[in-house]
């Protein structure tokens, strides 16, 4: 299945280690496309574990984690306005 994976830390508390913890999480399983955005090709069963894992840190009532899910990337059409980010010149 690819996925699409973006998601909103809410910057209160312990927002730097809730920040830091989904994105090592997402980088385990996906391709890091800019800030908190991540794309990538899994099996059901990496689904599944990358939302456990990710439930482990996402604070329900103030983070925000939104998965689209397509069989194929071959269906999804995908055009960059601006230039691509490089992984080195990406920022968190």
């Amino acid at each position: 299945m690819y996925i699409i994976l973006m998601y909103d830390i809410k910057q209160i508390d312990d927002y730097n280690k809730v920040q830091r913890k989904v994105y090592q999480i997402c980088k385990k399983y996906l391709y890091h496309v800019q800030n908190s955005v991540f794309e990538g090709e899994l099996s059901e069963a990496q689904i599944i574990k990358l939302k456990i894992e990710l439930k482990q840190y996402l604070r329900k009532k103030e983070d925000s984690c939104i998965i689209f899910e397509s069989r194929n990337e071959k269906w999804l059409k995908k055009e960059f306005i601006t230039e691509t980010i490089d992984e080195e010149r990406q920022f968190i």
